[in-house]
């Protein structure tokens, strides 16, 4: 199947079928905030201002990766883009991988004219970044979308069930580390889906990336879209990976980068609840993509926001400094799997 057909069916299949992790959960039902019945603190003058590298964002909220590559890719790129500008949140593009090989193709990641301020970040596989010449074209690729930063993702999981997957997966640190020595802006790096672990995290930091997305398992799983697409071959994987709250903090002890939140964040409580925990920013895809095709966007960003400064309220905190200073409880299978990680420096199920 061609790039442009595939793209084409990973976005039908994320807006159409049921593809949620069924197994895993994030974990983010096992945090809560210990409730501070006397904040001290008025509402109206909470900020949720925080800056992006060099830009302002209203919240610490991305619009992570979700298109780009095909026709109809233009038209969902630009409203999304346009709602993320008006919302005065970052936005990332769909992997480029397919503007490295077509460049007529850059229309359908180009949205820098309806989102004239924001940060926009661009995207390409690590496994690709292993192809001769590739780093160059990626860096072509950044600079026709006036990208800010530069998003590498990592999808083994991915790769090896799809029929047309790339499985040589050897000798990609080298290349995100010449990657980020090569690019002109910083360069993050993001799982899809299954979770980033510590060590992972430690060697990624040593290759010299800027920030550290950790994509953790419980929400949109990329396994069963690809199950979907060949019809239910490798059943088995359809819902691996390691809980997003699990994720962030074991990535959090082997690394001083910002730490991106991600994988089933489906609310501003969940934004909040992940930056308490220590992340710097929160991200989210298809539910943003499903309210884009509800006409409903616009008002889910902005009930995400309100419902992020009511848990920062809540918890007593007037800034997100403060909101990271909070010490939430954690419990259920969360905990277990933190008591078993720091007692046994290895997973325990």
């Amino acid at each position: 199947m061609s790039i442009k057909k595939r793209k084409k069916s990973h976005v039908e299949i994320t807006l159409d079928e049921d593809v949620a992790n069924k197994r895993v959960s994030t974990g983010f039902d096992d945090v809560d905030f210990i409730h501070c019945a006397l904040p001290e603190i008025d509402f109206h003058r909470i900020s949720t201002g925080v800056k992006f590298f060099k830009k302002e964002l209203s919240a610490p909220l991305i619009m992570d990766s979700m298109t780009g590559g095909y026709g109809g890719a233009t038209a969902i790129n630009k409203a999304l883009a346009a709602a993320a500008e008006k919302a005065g949140i970052a936005f990332a593009l769909g992997s480029q991988r397919a503007m490295t090989e077509d460049p007529a193709l850059k229309s359908t990641y180009y949205v820098r004219d309806v989102a004239p301020s924001i940060p926009i970040i661009g995207n390409i596989g690590a496994v690709n970044l292993k192809e001769k010449g590739m780093i160059q074209k990626v860096e072509a690729a950044l600079k026709e979308v006036d990208a800010d930063a530069l998003a590498i993702h990592l999808n083994p999981l991915q790769e090896a069930i799809q029929p047309e997957g790339d499985k040589d997966f050897g000798g990609c640190l080298a290349a995100i580390a010449e990657t980020c020595k090569s690019v002109d802006v910083p360069v993050i790096v993001k799982e899809v889906g299954c979770g980033i672990s510590g060590d992972v995290a430690s060697k990624l930091e040593r290759a010299g990336v800027s920030m550290i997305n950790v994509a953790g398992a419980g929400g949109t799983s990329w396994g069963r879209i690809e199950l979907l697409r060949s019809e239910g071959r490798l059943e088995s994987f359809g819902d691996s990976g390691i809980p997003t709250v699990v994720s962030l903090l074991d990535t959090l002890r082997f690394t001083s980068k910002p730490v991106i939140v991600s994988g089933g964040v489906r609310n501003g409580l969940d934004v909040a609840k992940g930056i308490a925990l220590g992340a710097s920013y929160a991200a989210a895809a298809r539910p943003l993509l499903l309210a884009w095709k509800s006409k409903q966007l616009d008002e889910t960003l902005s009930l995400w926001k309100d419902e992020l400064r009511i848990a920062m309220f809540m918890a007593g905190a007037s800034d997100l400094k403060q909101l990271k200073a909070t010490k939430p409880l954690i419990a259920g299978r969360t905990a277990e799997l933190l008591r078993g990680l720091t007692e046994r420096g290895k997973w325990m199920v």
